[in-house]
């Protein structure tokens, strides 16, 4: 199995020293590249099972320099593809060879702190723990934490709607996301939304929120920004089978208790965060980290209610920390997840989405799926609202090893679609995705889906080979090439 990727334009290729000759003339001499040695470090993303080294690269430091740039790029028929930090997973940020990397991390400045009005203006290259970092002074945060975050910019965040282990409770980028800077194909500068709630008008703000870059590129975003709780307390919780311990998160769910966060965490994960990072898990098929906050009583309340809903589950452990170390400690190992699943070898990680109730079932036949591809698969991911993350681990130096991996990926994503979920809850389809889509919508709904692309980006410029199946969107793009 491989990722198919348009034919690239030889016309724009042979234009190449003329397309970069029209970007420096409206860009500073250090905002393009077009070495082919330093091209190369943009050649994938964090999907790094695919690459391709783009015609060149443009690293604006304002608006005005990301307007210049998609100007000579829409008038000389240049795709471009955005690309925030390069940490998406499903090869969001993937070249092509007749394209030019629009990178947004040289975008780095807060422009705006209102904490009486509850927002953060930033220019979209600044990384996601940095938002928090700035507002700490403050006593406040900004909600969404991807496990990324130290990395992955808000740019990225929004083009994926990225959410993290606090979205249960403060929702996903789309519910802290109040307002964009966004710069269309023609170069043409848009405002969408802003600090006031619910502004006049159509959502496009909405829509624009996990576009994947195919809509336009976001160079500054105005943030909902919370102030930090009085007090957060974790719980972990061990069972002895993956089932048991999705059946706690329904049930937790179904309560009406609204933890912080819940995390998920199986065997085979367990295992490889020990040995990495030795947080002090117990020894069990499955744990849950599940957070609650607020004062004193309140806190102590949920804490009750969430042991009584365990025990009648017959956990076989719950620890309940009692100071900050010990939340620390129950929280490092879930931190370090992904870094200590790579000490095993290569893995693919996903992240389909399903109905809180179906966690159990959809555990079940992962670990049946496992068996029939016979490929190890960890589990790890934000059980609260059921945003799974199966990471399939294989040898990427044994042939065929990846495209079964694949496989095994694509049937754990049909999974999730026919039990009410689907296919992604915050990396994007990408390419990864990009062909089981037709699994989710019908050939109607994409239809739509590609007639607003059509609006915003009618020379099917932007991220033109994402999300959409080649084979449904190639009419698109041959009459935007007429």
């Amino acid at each position: 199995m491989s990722i198919a990727m348009p034919t690239p334009d030889a016309g724009v290729i042979a234009r190449g020293p003329q397309i970069v000759a029209a970007l420096r003339a409206v860009l500073p001499p250090d905002a393009v590249i077009d070495d082919p040695q330093e091209t190369r470090a943009y050649e994938c993303d964090a999907l790094t099972a695919y690459r391709c080294p783009p015609l060149a690269v443009v690293l604006p430091r304002s608006t005005a320099e990301v307007a210049a740039a998609m100007r000579i790029c829409g008038q000389m028929g240049v795709p471009v593809v955005p690309r925030g930090a390069g940490t998406s997973l499903a090869g969001g940020a993937l070249p092509t060879a007749d394209c030019v990397i629009l990178g947004t991390m040289r975008l780095r400045e807060v422009l705006e702190i209102d904490t009486d009005n509850r927002f953060i203006r930033v220019q979209t290259g600044v990384t996601n723990l940095s938002v928090s970092a700035e507002l700490e002074p403050y006593g406040f945060f900004y909600a969404p934490d991807p496990s990324s975050q130290l990395a992955c910019t808000i740019a990225g965040n929004i083009a994926m709607n990225s959410g993290g282990a606090h979205c249960l409770k403060y929702g996903v980028t789309t519910n802290n996301l109040l307002g964009a800077t966004v710069v269309l194909t023609t170069g043409e500068v848009v405002e969408l939304g802003g600090p006031e709630l619910g502004p006049a008008g159509l959502d496009l703000l909405g829509v624009l929120c996990g576009s994947e870059g195919q809509l336009g590129v976001v160079t500054e975003a105005t943030l909902r920004i919370l102030p930090r709780p009085e007090g957060a307390r974790p719980v972990l919780i061990g069972f002895d089978s993956p089932e048991v311990a999705g059946e706690c998160v329904a049930n937790i769910i179904r309560s009406g208790v609204l933890p912080v966060a819940i995390e998920y965490m199986d065997e085979p994960c367990l295992r490889a965060v020990e040995a990495f990072a030795k947080a002090g898990y117990p020894d069990c098929p499955a744990v849950l980290i599940v957070e609650v906050e607020g004062s004193k009583a309140e806190i102590d309340d949920q804490i009750a209610r969430i042991r009584a809903i365990a025990d009648a589950l017959n956990p076989v452990e719950f620890r309940e920390s009692r100071n900050a170390d010990e939340a620390l400690a129950i929280w490092k190992g879930r931190k370090s997840a992904f870094g200590a699943m790579g000490r095993l070898g290569d893995y693919i990680c996903l992240d389909g989405t399903v109905p809180v109730g179906q966690l159990p079932y959809t555990l079940r036949r992962i670990g049946e799926l496992s068996r029939q591809h016979g490929l190890e698969v960890a589990n790890v991911f934000h059980a609260g609202d059921g945003n799974m993350h199966p990471l399939i681990l294989f040898n990427a130096n044994k042939p065929g090893d990846l495209a079964r991996a694949e496989a095994f990926g694509f049937d754990i994503l049909r999974l999730c679609v026919e039990v009410g979920g689907c296919l992604t809850g915050e990396h994007g389809v990408g390419v990864e995705k990009r062909d089981l889509m037709g699994d989710q919508y019908a050939p109607d709904d994409l239809a739509i889906q590609m007639q607003v692309k059509d609006v915003f980006d009618p020379g099917w410029l932007l991220n033109p080979a994402k999300v959409f199946p080649l084979d449904a969107s190639a009419a698109h793009r041959a009459r935007a090439a007429e």
